[in-house]
């Protein structure tokens, strides 16, 4: 990814303009929230942080992110991070916020056919997005294959949205959390996770809701196989002026005002939320139940693409970049390749192989010793 982005607005200067159009937008803006004001609560840092954050005081093992190197990917304070780099330069990109792809059964301005293609673009937009991840992970290493120490350095600040931004973790973190931005969008503006209010009749304003958890199958962003869509699913159409009651293009149509989940309070260590502000998060559980989505698909993005390092690159190769972009020190924490390996091969399996193996040893011990006190018995006996 480095060297080869396009010119971009300095980073500051970006994050105020983006602040004071959220703020003074009617309605809700584009996504989980971004900003700390107008009704948003940092959402997709906080969704992040949940699903990829190292418990405090602990080392990461590729599966989590160590501190600094979580605050590039996720944001903090006033940064965006990576995750909020779209909501700088890709509002109206509907394809990186899962928008756009609404569709109701009899009688609706849209068919399902068009529904469908509007959500396999941003399929289509992720799956370019994880290429990306993966495709510029190399340039975290130097032509021996040992991490870079200039290319791994968080200090200063990384200027995401600022083509002088050269290095390799920065660009790296960047094309992450633009897809991590993506996916957790679609557990907000689409219907996968929640659920219609009982209450009213189903339409426009009260789509159905398919009530499933995370991770979808709509997003296996390593394959290139077309999803199978559900008749049913549906995201929100957007406008400037997003109303619950479609206007001007949305008029008649499901709309992002009427079915995101995207406002409310998640607790950044254990992913529980409160206080959901939009109309359809406020129906039963489905505010928690995006957010829960969300997290879980997070977990299962990293995990693949971890996979993918693995399998492009190999092993050693693979386990260096996974160590450089999850430690704060790649430089010095990420010699013993040795382990790093066993780390990576654990983390794509879930862990099964750290259980797996500890099981079957303390089987065969438990047998050992059974068979030398039968031994000892019959051996008593014979005398």
């Amino acid at each position: 990814m480095a060297g080869k982005r396009s010119a971009r607005t300095p980073s500051a200067l970006l994050a105020v303009i983006l602040a004071a159009w959220i703020l003074s937008a009617p309605g809700s803006a584009a996504a989980f929230g971004t900003i700390l004001g107008g009704g948003q609560n940092r959402e997709h840092e906080r969704i992040t942080r949940a699903a990829l954050a190292c418990p405090s005081g602990t080392s990461s093992n590729g599966a989590c992110f160590e501190a600094r190197s979580l605050d590039r990917l996720a944001g903090h304070d006033r940064e965006f991070g990576g995750v909020g780099a779209p909501d700088s330069d890709e509002l109206r990109t509907f394809s990186a916020h899962c928008d756009d792809a609404d569709f109701l059964p009899a009688g609706y301005p849209r068919t399902r056919e068009q529904a469908t293609g509007a959500l396999l673009e941003c399929v289509d937009h992720l799956r370019a997005r994880f290429r990306e991840a993966v495709d510029g992970a190399p340039n975290l290493l130097d032509a021996e294959g040992r991490i870079d120490p200039r290319e791994v350095d968080l200090e200063p600040e990384c200027r995401f949205f600022d083509v002088a931004e050269r290095r390799a973790k920065c660009a790296s973190l960047e094309g992450i959390g633009r897809l991590l931005h993506g996916v957790q969008d679609f557990y907000s503006h689409s219907n996968w996770a929640d659920e219609a209010d009982p209450s009213r009749p189903v339409g426009p304003e009260n789509p159905p809701g398919l009530d499933r958890p995370g991770p979808s199958p709509m997003l296996d962003l390593r394959g290139d196989t077309t999803p199978a869509v559900p008749d049913d699913l549906t995201t929100g159409c957007f406008v400037l002026r997003d109303e619950v009651v479609g206007v001007a293009d949305c008029a008649g149509r499901v709309t992002h005002a009427g079915l995101n989940k995207d406002r409310g309070l998640i607790d950044p260590v254990t992913g529980l939320t409160t206080e959901p502000t939009t109309p359809r998060g406020m129906v039963k559980e489905n505010f928690a139940k995006a957010v829960t989505g969300a997290i879980e698909e997070t977990r299962r993005q990293w995990r693949d693409v971890q996979s993918e390092l693995i399998e492009r690159y190999g092993e050693e190769r693979a386990a260096a970049m996974i160590c450089s972009l999850t430690r704060d020190d790649p430089a010095t924490a990420c010699l013993a390749i040795d382990t790093l390996v066993d780390q990576a091969r654990d983390n794509v399996s879930g862990g099964r192989r750290t259980v797996v193996l500890p099981i079957v040893l303390a089987v065969v011990g438990i047998c050992l010793v059974a068979a030398v006190i039968v031994l000892r018995v019959r051996s008593r006996r014979t005398k």
